[in-house]
């Protein structure tokens, strides 16, 4: 997805829009109604669409950051581990953020598709550690990185209202890729 350069004022607003979606995903979680982000950013409903069109591109542009920096950690560390390992803090990474709001995880393989750069960086990098994985002989031929982002879904959506998730993503990802394992 190519974004042209907006206007001053259309700049300020979609900024606007992201701020308050952010906060109200914090609090409220990713299902909150887009009439109250918009009543929140302080913009019309048709502002929101005209940036946003779905719930799950506001979604894709909230998250952005947070899924790059997870793509790029992911390949910093990549050369100090092993394929297994690298997949493995992968994915917790990316369980941990996608818990981040409430019900994101629901959503998060048509969120991943909108093209946003973090969305690009997760899925390439996702899809680089699998043929590492799958070329190391440690994750089976017959896994895709769809089905990768469908279990992670399911890990982020059973840890959404724990207090301290991480160990439960990494027994939970430990799991999957027991699963997923070559015999």
């Amino acid at each position: 997805m190519v974004e042209t350069a907006l206007r001053a004022d259309a700049e300020l607003n979609r900024q606007r829009i992201l701020v308050a979606a952010e906060k109200l995903f914090l609090e409220q979680g990713a299902g909150v109604a887009l009439e109250e982000v918009a009543k929140r950013a302080k913009v019309g409903i048709g502002t929101l669409y005209r940036r946003f069109p779905t719930r799950e591109a506001l979604l894709a542009a909230t998250s952005n950051e947070r899924f790059t920096a997870v793509a790029q950690t992911s390949r910093e560390r990549d050369a100090d581990h092993d394929p297994g390992d690298s997949m493995r803090l992968f994915l917790e990474d990316l369980a941990m953020n996608t818990s981040v709001y409430q019900s994101l995880a629901a959503t998060l393989g048509t969120v991943i598709q909108h093209g946003t750069p973090g969305c690009i960086a997760i899925t390439e990098e996702g899809q680089r550690l699998l043929r590492r994985t799958q070329e190391a002989g440690i994750i089976r031929g017959d896994a895709n990185f769809d089905d990768i982002i469908c279990v992670v879904s399911a890990i982020s959506i059973a840890v959404e209202k724990e207090d301290a998730p991480m160990a439960r993503i990494a027994h939970l990802v430990d799991l999957l890729l027991n699963g997923m394992r070559v015999r």
